[in-house]
């Protein structure tokens, strides 16, 4: 091999030394899978609409809806949040809470709660953290990475029990009661 050959593979060496670190680093912080039902649903820690602390170990003993959704104050996501604070007395009714999660910040939950009238738990993930390790991170152009409108069904003992993907936010919340019906017979 000539010189040339050996300068380019020399170089082509460093890249890789440089850039694998790199990659491997990328790899680790990209979202985790998608939890499925049976599993744990992962624990956390957010703060809600109200400045308060909130974990998903405060609802032992219910069930919990926990939903994520892009973006406060859209369309898609008043349709949805009004729906399932239509049907709240239902939920409650079931011993079901309602919790919403997306990236936005404390005080934009408290804006879209105030405006919409929405009593439940809206929690701020800006981190993304728990969005991740539910696997509901999308990206959406100018927005960049937000939750994607996922819903977990969780059992009063932690358990996910169903898994709703890519929601519609129109008959959402007719057919997540569906299925915590479903869930009680058995």
């Amino acid at each position: 091999m000539n010189r040339r050959g050996a300068s380019i593979t020399e170089n082509m060496n460093r890249i890789f030394c440089l850039a694998a670190p790199l990659l491997a680093l990328s790899l680790s912080l990209t979202a985790a899978e998608m939890p499925a039902p049976g599993a744990p649903a992962p624990g956390f820690t957010l703060q809600s609409q109200e400045g308060k602390t909130v974990s998903l170990k405060d609802f032992k003993g219910q069930w919990v809806v926990l939903y994520f959704y892009p973006k406060d104050m859209t369309q898609g996501c008043t349709i949805e949040a009004h729906n399932f604070q239509r049907d709240q007395d239902q939920y409650t009714a079931k011993h079901a809470a309602i919790v919403g999660v997306s990236a936005d910040n404390v005080d934009s939950h408290q804006q879209f709660c105030t405006k919409e009238n929405l009593t439940f738990k809206l929690l701020a993930d800006e981190k993304k953290e728990v969005v991740n390790a539910y696997g509901s991170v999308q990206t959406l152009g100018k927005l960049g990475d937000v939750a994607a409108r996922n819903t977990f069904l969780v059992d009063p003992q932690g358990t996910i029990r169903k898994v709703f993907i890519k929601v519609d936010p129109n008959p959402h919340s007719k057919e997540v009661l569906e299925a915590l019906a479903d869930l009680e017979k058995k």
